[in-house]
């Protein structure tokens, strides 16, 4: 919501990215609408008829990153009694956001790579690789060159992820928006409240 000039530069990147088939970093700030961002993204897409899968980095424990990403076979570790997809699979045909990706652990890192590179996966316990064909979205509001720099972060992988990157501006940069804002929360409380 805005029609500030940092809005409608954002808004036309985003369809000409939407119609890529490349990764996309989408970068910003907490709470500027990263989110909001990648969902436009896919629904402007040629995948919109396909699921955009979502994954936040930071919310899994980091022993279940991989599980959670490639899947696994029954038996592949305790406590492993069905298989289950991962997220790569479930996202096959569509999108995976990959939120707050400068939290996913660096061993995980270059398996994520190969997936991306091959759109190859391999879940835990199995022997062979599946091909899968995912779009893949990835935000972040560190700055993942100073990860890089810190050891914290591949630079392979930032390379990889940063084909088309969209910075999502934080609210100070488009002051002018906060009336449309303002409107648009109070159009939502009212019809919620069921005031005319």
């Amino acid at each position: 919501i805005g029609e500030s000039a940092p809005m409608q530069a954002l808004r036309r990147e985003i369809e000409v990215f939407a119609r890529a088939e490349l990764p996309v970093l989408v970068t910003g700030e907490t709470g500027v609408g990263k989110e909001l961002v990648v969902r436009m993204l896919h629904a402007l897409s040629p995948r919109r008829e396909q699921p955009l899968v979502y994954l936040n980095c930071a919310a899994l424990p980091e022993s279940m990153v991989e599980a959670e990403l490639f899947g696994y076979e029954k038996g592949a570790f305790t406590g492993a009694a069905e298989p289950r997809l991962g997220k790569l699979r479930v996202a096959d045909g569509g999108s995976l956001l990959l939120d707050e990706i400068g939290e996913l652990p660096l061993h995980i890192q270059p398996k994520f790579l190969r997936a991306l590179q091959a759109g190859e996966v391999q879940p835990l316990g199995c022997d062979r690789a599946l091909r899968v064909d995912v779009r893949l979205f990835a935000a972040t509001n560190r700055d993942l060159e100073a990860e890089v720099a810190a050891g914290r972060f591949r630079a392979d992988l930032l390379h990889r992820l940063d084909v088309c990157r969209l910075r999502v501006p934080p609210l100070r940069e488009r002051v002018e928006d906060l009336p449309l804002l303002a409107g648009h929360f109070a159009d939502g409380a009212r019809r919620s409240l069921g005031v005319g």
